[in-house]
């Protein structure tokens, strides 16, 4: 998950409605268009036999190369493929809240010459073999196409959930080089990647690609986090495929995907009296409570849940005064995503006050912490990323148990 100093963290708390923050019980969200499936090719109409050509003979045995695979994005919002002469051109609609300008790379196949009249495009050449990831989010699309071994270097173990990379920062076969503006120019020059992806926030203090593409690094920029809808987020797993030309991998296994979330989703259409429920804790004074249109509303409805606070405007977490929310929540079903926590008098031991929410009182609060390391990593911003049919099957088998009787939750745990 993206680390960020305490500065940046409360700036991306108004823009955004989830992301890690695992010292934190707030969650700040940070949300991918499946291509359409390709239609098996009709069996040829069966025609009388005739003797081919010596042209037809020699061109059944040199053909053509097959085109490549084409996929299209669907759900995301801020980055689109497409297909050129020769190259794959990726743009990054806004590389960061509030940008003027898209970013765009064209990624060229290794060896064949670079192409004229891309513009400011960065080349890159594919497929890459070393790749440095800034953000554990990357790590699950890795994985999916069988290239984490192409991990050189990450920001930071910190919060890594993955067991082969913390294995390997363990062993040293790969490096931590920092995020931000501590991160370790000299180690990744060294290093050389073929490529460094990471996030930006168009605050040059806190960002690390001003000092690495001055370094002359190749280095792109992943906006996923700036996607609300669960889907369009994940599908940021094409964007990075894109990369080792395994588009079209990605393309199946998210289309896959879709298929689970949508099936989910449909068990709970016709709820004719939905649970209530709200999210997040306060910090510092203020809750910060996730907007109607964010990442965990959009993952609340679809679960057939009425979020007591989906009236509140925007995708971005809205600062709310502690006695407001215990007013309109207080009396609502369940409360989720209170934080990296286990137990409920952990939840009361950080204010008195949470006692008095009758979800509190009737142990019906769930939370993403079923799968943590000691160090405080929690999977459910690392691969949930990746698997909101996941996230989505978890706050279903919370909400309504016996809509999913042998499903066994993945991220989420209630708090005991």
């Amino acid at each position: 998950m993206k680390k960020i100093v305490t500065l940046l963290t409360v700036l991306f708390i108004l823009a955004l409605s989830a992301c890690q923050a695992p010292a934190k019980p707030v969650e700040i969200v940070q949300e991918a268009p499946a291509a359409e499936p390709v239609a098996p090719e009709s069996p040829a109409e069966e025609a009388y036999p005739v003797e081919p050509s010596p042209a037809e003979t020699v061109a059944e045995t040199s053909p053509e190369p097959a085109p490549e695979e084409q996929v299209t994005v669907d759900y995301a919002k801020n980055f689109t493929l497409e297909y050129k002469d020769g190259y794959k051109l990726l743009s990054v609609l806004t590389p960061w809240a509030g940008a003027a300008e898209p970013l765009q790379y064209a990624l060229v196949p290794a060896g064949q010459e670079d192409p004229s009249g891309i513009g400011d495009a960065m080349v890159v050449h594919t497929p890459v073999e070393s790749f440095v990831s800034l953000s554990t989010t990357y790590l699950p699309f890795l994985d999916q196409i069988d290239e984490l071994t192409s991990l050189v270097a990450v920001d930071s173990g910190l919060y890594t959930f993955n067991p082969d990379v913390l294995l390997w920062l363990e062993a040293g076969t790969i490096a931590e080089v920092g995020s931000g503006s501590m991160i370790n120019v000299e180690q990744l020059v060294e290093l050389n990647p073929d490529l460094i992806m990471t996030s930006a926030s168009g605050f040059a203090e806190y960002d690390s690609h001003p000092q690495l593409l001055e370094a002359g690094l190749s280095v792109v920029i992943n906006s996923d986090y700036l996607e609300y809808d669960p889907l369009g987020r994940a599908e940021w797993g094409k964007f990075i495929a894109a990369f080792f030309d395994k588009e079209a991998e990605a393309d199946k296994l998210f289309d896959e995907m879709v298929a689970r979330y949508e099936e989910a989703k449909a068990l709970v259409s016709n709820q004719t009296e939905p649970v209530t429920v709200f999210a997040n804790t306060a910090y510092e004074g203020t809750w910060y409570m996730p907007g109607g249109e964010s990442y965990i509303a959009i993952l609340l409805a679809d679960a057939g849940a009425d979020y007591v606070f989906k009236d509140l405007e925007g995708s971005g977490a809205q600062p709310l005064d502690f006695e407001v929310v215990l007013e309109r929540a207080k009396d609502a079903d369940f409360w989720v995503n209170v934080g990296a926590m286990t137990e409920l008098k952990e939840l009361a031991g950080i204010d008195a006050r949470y006692e008095d929410f009758e979800a509190y009182q009737q142990g019906k609060v769930y939370t993403y912490s079923k799968r943590i390391t000691a160090a405080g990593g929690a999977d459910y911003f690392e691969s949930g990323v990746a698997a909101p049919d996941l996230i989505l099957k978890d706050l279903i088998k919370a909400f309504y148990p016996d809509l999913l009787p042998d499903y066994e939750s993945y991220y989420y745990q209630a708090l005991n």
